[in-house]
């Protein structure tokens, strides 16, 4: 880099060799107690934000929960613990509720739904579980998905009334508990009981009970034969179904896994067996049964 020796007359000092317009850059260096003040306060800034960090590490590990042990962790001298604090606030509002809670415990299913006071704390309470516990499965609405019943459409596979909708919810289906509904759909390919042309044939025929199209050349003398061989001793004659086996009505056009061909074929052929957990014992008794009242009122109550 070129120096510039050019002294500027009016001020007598050196300039850097900028001009703009006629107007040159003096080499004018800051004043050495701002330059020694500036140094001053950035090293005691650093240094105090250091030993201020190091301190206040020092300080959360011994008042806070902070190290991992074996089996445990150290608590700290405030004892303090997040879980503890979300299970008191819990507590105190168990406490808020708890006369209310104790009434809608005494009182019968039944008389809950006459009561329209009690209705509506059950109704409260029980949509509150619901998105909780139940909306993965069967949607913020009920409207459930495929494989997860739609509890708004008076649809039932193991009955609609109260008693039936809280005993499902308390032990569920499939759910290992000893009180659990047990029901399942055969595997009659998998298990070579139908032959594939015969379940395509009985496909098409439980297709033809709620009034859908079938295949061009299907025979539906052999489909009813085929199914009052096979079905019928789950689904009833007439394709009704049995809620005391978990079977589904087969003639109102409610599907839990699609109304297509390859879908009932694929039913017929493996099977099914999907799993609703018991929720007695996770839920106390009070809950479940808001949650019954809750579910009933959907819309598809019976």
């Amino acid at each position: 880099m070129s120096e510039h020796n050019e002294i500027d007359r009016v001020s007598g000092r050196s300039t850097t060799g900028h001009e703009w317009d006629g107007i040159k850059e003096l080499n004018t260096p800051l004043p050495r107690w701002w330059v020694l003040t500036f140094y001053a306060s950035t090293l005691f800034f650093f240094s105090f934000s250091s030993l201020s960090t190091i301190v206040w590490a020092i300080g959360y590990w011994v008042v806070y929960p902070a190290w991992p042990l074996v089996s445990g962790y150290t608590t700290g001298l405030f004892q303090y613990s997040t879980r503890a604090s979300v299970a008191t606030d819990l507590a105190d509002l168990e406490k808020l509720r708890g006369e209310k809670m104790a009434v809608l415990g005494n009182a019968s299913l039944a008389d809950i739904e006459k009561d329209p006071a009690l209705l509506a704390l059950a109704r409260a309470r029980g949509k509150t579980v619901f998105a909780d516990n139940c909306a993965p499965c069967h949607g913020s609405g009920g409207a459930g998905a495929k494989g997860y019943p739609n509890l708004n459409d008076d649809d039932w596979l193991w009955g609609g009334s109260l008693d039936q909708i809280m005993q499902t919810i308390q032990f569920g289906a499939r759910s290992g508990h000893a009180k659990t509904h047990e029901g399942q759909m055969l595997a009659f390919g998998r298990d070579g009981v139908l032959k594939k042309d015969e379940i395509v044939t009985v496909a098409n025929y439980v297709r033809s009970l709620s009034g859908l199209s079938t295949a061009p050349k299907f025979d539906a003398a052999a489909g009813k034969k085929l199914f009052t061989e096979n079905c019928t001793s789950c689904h009833g004659d007439n394709g009704k179904g049995n809620p005391e086996l978990g079977a589904p009505n087969l003639t109102d056009q409610i599907w839990l896994y699609g109304s297509d061909e390859g879908a009932l074929v694929e039913t017929i052929t493996n099977g099914r067996a999907g799993v609703m957990p018991a929720w007695v014992g996770r839920l106390d008794p009070v809950t479940v049964k808001a949650l019954a009242v809750y579910v009933h009122s959907l819309g598809g109550g019976k």
